[in-house]
């Protein structure tokens, strides 16, 4: 008796190259936008193996752009890819592409930041939390500028299983900046600790699977890029709200050379600081002379357990923000005023300014341009 035959997953048919899909819509990166194309198919290909199978998956793609990735994850089987493109200079190309691939390519002209994908796909493909993650994939060669705060989005998405989370534990390969993937990887202790790095280890399984040497892109960006994969955990490791813990971890890191009792005291209005602080790593059980790079993620979660349990008692203090308290205060004394008028903005950034210049504090800080998450 003959043995089976396997059926051959799908091929797109003769089309033409990406740097002639380029040429013949006249596409050009747009330094302001952070796009780099990658033209080298095995690269494409390399990025979506790491997704693991997507025979008969459903894909989930971010900025397309000229559609090379776009044709890596088609020829790997996927059986249903929505494409989600902001720039509808590419719009055209991507529809040429879907008319070659009738049935499996669906092109959104949106922004991700605000793209309702937990309405993109059918409601059959959910799994519940705990069993494995559902057939769906999120995939995507990132610019720099959208990275961060996508990802960010993202693990809030995850801790409330809501967006693409509706579907279960919804899988991600993604491309950062060399140096942002290293810091969603680093172990404690590492240079690169930082609050990504916390942030995204608490909620997923963070996997680096290999870099992409900027001379890979056109244009060729100024640093390498890695690939990262996400698995998020049935159980994530802090069992507490997304804004709560996301509020101690950057409140510990933005004073990363120091102790982290000084990012944690500043977690508390300036009358009661020192004593609350002292109250919260005492009932945490830490260190309060570990430098933040040096803390766990279970100390992270002892800390804000430890916060929690003082917000309860402390009316308001989940919403202190020790910035706003600065910016009055340097106001007042400007003004010799004793109230506490309000600032327009002007004022407060102005304000904060002079506080840190002052005071010596260390700010977080966010840059889109380099993807910094925190000081260093």
């Amino acid at each position: 008796m003959a043995a089976p035959r396997k059926i051959a997953l799908f091929r797109l048919p003769p089309l033409p190259t990406i740097g002639e899909v380029i040429k013949l819509y006249n596409l050009r990166a747009l330094k302001q936008l952070s796009q780099n194309f990658l033209l080298d198919m095995r690269l494409t290909d390399k990025i979506v193996r790491q997704a693991g199978s997507l025979r008969d998956a459903h894909v989930c793609e971010v900025g397309p752009g000229p559609g090379g990735l776009t044709r890596s994850i088609l020829n790997a089987g996927a059986a249903d890819l929505l494409v989600v493109e902001k720039d509808n200079r590419f719009i055209p190309g991507l529809n040429l592409l879907s008319e070659a691939a009738p049935g499996k390519l669906r092109v959104v002209h949106g922004d991700i930041l605000t793209y309702r994908m937990d309405r993109g796909f059918p409601k059959v493909i959910t799994k519940a939390w705990e069993d494995d993650p559902p057939d769906l994939h999120i995939i995507g060669n990132l610019p720099f500028s959208v990275s961060t705060p996508l990802i960010i989005m993202w693990l809030e998405n995850i801790s409330n299983r809501t967006g693409p989370f509706v579907y279960g534990r919804t899988r991600l390969t993604l491309t950062f900046q060399k140096e942002v993937a290293e810091r969603l990887i680093a172990s404690t202790a590492s240079r690169q600790r930082s609050r990504l790095s916390i942030m995204a280890q608490y909620l997923c399984a963070v996997k680096s699977c290999f870099t992409i040497p900027g001379r890979a892109f056109i244009p060729k960006p100024e640093v390498d890029v890695g690939v990262v994969h996400f698995t998020p955990l049935a159980q994530p490791q802090i069992k507490q709200p997304f804004k709560l813990v996301e509020k101690v971890v950057r409140n510990v890191f933005q004073f990363r050379r120091k102790h982290c009792r000084k990012g944690i005291e500043m977690l508390f209005p300036e009358t009661e600081r020192l004593e609350l602080a002292k109250v919260m790593m005492h009932e945490a059980d830490v260190d309060p002379t570990l430098r933040p790079t040096e803390l766990s993620i279970p100390d992270i979660r002892a800390l804000a357990h430890a916060y929690s349990r003082l917000c309860s008692e402390n009316q308001g203090l989940l919403t202190y923000d020790f910035r706003e308290e600065l910016r009055l205060k340097h106001h007042n004394r400007r003004s010799g005023s004793s109230t506490q008028q309000p600032l327009t903005e002007r004022e407060a950034r102005r304000t904060e300014r002079e506080s840190r210049r002052t005071e010596g504090k260390e700010c977080l800080m966010v840059s889109v341009r380099d993807e910094t998450t925190d000081c260093s």
